[in-house]
């Protein structure tokens, strides 16, 4: 016979708690030491470069005799604050004590972005180009990976404006880390974010092929700034030499980037006896105003640099040459000969090759100028170093290049001009 429950002995089934209530309380509970050294870092965390070096070991130093002062930060399951500290308390053997680990709470403690910053910004000495690449990655993220508050949350995206804001840096700057950022190599970002190389210079190295990228990065860590400079300056310069001798070559007349003249300079003798070694005897010469007159505009091309020989007692007429055919004075080189010639106030042992510029071509690299002194044995009359070209090819080996007075055939990648030139 079924026995009969009476009303009172049936106790009420407990009732499950709401969601919100679960995760609350699990919230409260206390977070041990095992627990803290397993969590692994927040997002906004790692927007901010981890300690190295000697900066790393002032703190574990530091943690090892006085022991941890401030309070970590945990949020959503992860580290939001106390990375560095986490991991100097590891290397130094110091356990951390549960209540040295605090519980962020984002509808009492408002934005942990804001935390993060006002935190790092205090304790850390992070230079312009660190603070550039900070905002640069909170720029760079995704409203998705906004992880810091509850999904429901209608989440701005941080723009480059608001994040030069709070990172107290220019757009300009940020604008340079975004491209270190998408083009650099992980070597040449990492020397951005440890503060040992500049951002602005970073974002030039970002050009370069990825071995040179670590090369860069390798003399940035190493302190070596100049040289550094150097290879990116080379890299650069090199990569418009080529496509400016590109341009010129796809024009439909051709134009030429590089001029090397040697006019048939007519040089008047105070004397009869000067004739004798007079160019007259050698070869055709022509007045100054011939030369001045030759259309040598037609074939320069809006950027194009004219090398101009002139012998010392021409030097006047060799600048007048060159502002008649539109070009600008900058430089020039001494051919140093291997014995001396003839001359009124001195017997000459040099010849002047003028560098002059029209528009903007490409000037050499720093730390590959050749040497103003072009040491060359004395050929035929008139006949100049093929050093000068050699000199030339250095500076310019992409662009179209033509020789004006040139004698015998012309050189391999040049085009020649002259009564002398050959088939």
């Amino acid at each position: 016979m079924q026995k009969t429950r009476h009303i009172s002995d049936i106790k009420p089934k407990r009732q499950a708690a709401p969601a919100r209530a679960v995760t609350a309380a699990r919230d409260e509970r206390p977070i041990t030491s095992c627990v803290v050294t397993a969590l692994k870092f927040h997002p906004l965390a790692g927007l901010f470069p981890l300690m190295e070096g000697a900066e790393f070991d002032e703190l574990r130093d530091d943690i090892k005799q006085h022991g941890l002062l401030e309070p970590l930060c945990e949020f959503a399951g992860k580290l939001l604050d106390g990375r560095n500290r986490l991991r100097a308390c590891k290397a130094a053997g110091i356990p951390i004590p549960s209540n040295m680990v605090k519980r962020f709470d984002s509808k009492k403690h408002g934005d942990p972005l804001t935390l993060v910053i006002s935190k790092n910004l205090k304790r850390r000495h992070l230079n312009e180009s660190q603070r550039a690449w900070v905002a640069s990655k909170l720029a760079n993220m995704r409203q998705g990976e906004r992880t810091d508050l509850e999904p429901a949350a209608k989440l701005r995206k941080v723009d480059q404006a608001a994040a030069a804001l709070m990172l107290n840096v220019s757009e300009r700057s940020i604008q340079s880390a975004a491209v270190v950022f998408k083009h650099g190599t992980p070597e040449l970002q990492h020397v951005v974010e440890q503060g040992d190389l500049a951002v602005s210079v970073a974002a030039n190295a970002a050009r370069l092929p990825a071995d040179q990228q670590r090369e860069v990065a390798e003399k940035a860590a190493n302190g070596e700034i100049n040289v550094v400079r150097k290879v990116i300056k080379k890299y650069i310069r090199k990569q418009k030499e080529s496509e400016l001798g590109a341009k010129q070559l796809a024009l439909p007349d051709k134009k030429f980037g590089v001029i090397l003249a040697d006019p048939e300079w007519k040089f008047e003798f105070w004397s009869e006896g000067g004739m004798t070694a007079a160019a007259d005897n050698h070869y055709a010469t022509s007045a100054l105003d011939e030369i001045k007159k030759r259309d040598v505009p037609s074939i320069s091309a809006d950027d194009c640099v004219l090398f101009l020989w002139a012998t010392v007692p021409m030097l006047p007429q060799a600048l007048e040459v060159m502002a008649a055919w539109g070009f600008k004075y900058v430089s020039g080189f001494a051919w140093m000969k291997n014995k001396a010639g003839t001359g009124y106030w001195t017997r000459n042992q040099h010849e002047h090759l003028l560098v002059g510029v029209k528009g903007k071509p490409v000037a050499p690299a720093l730390g590959t100028q050749w040497s103003s002194v072009i040491e060359a044995a004395v050929g035929k009359h008139s006949e100049k170093p093929e050093e000068s070209l050699e000199m030339i090819e250095s500076y310019f080996p992409t662009l179209p290049k033509i020789e004006l007075n040139r004698r015998g055939p012309a050189r391999d990648g040049w085009d020649a001009w002259g009564a002398e030139v050959c088939p």
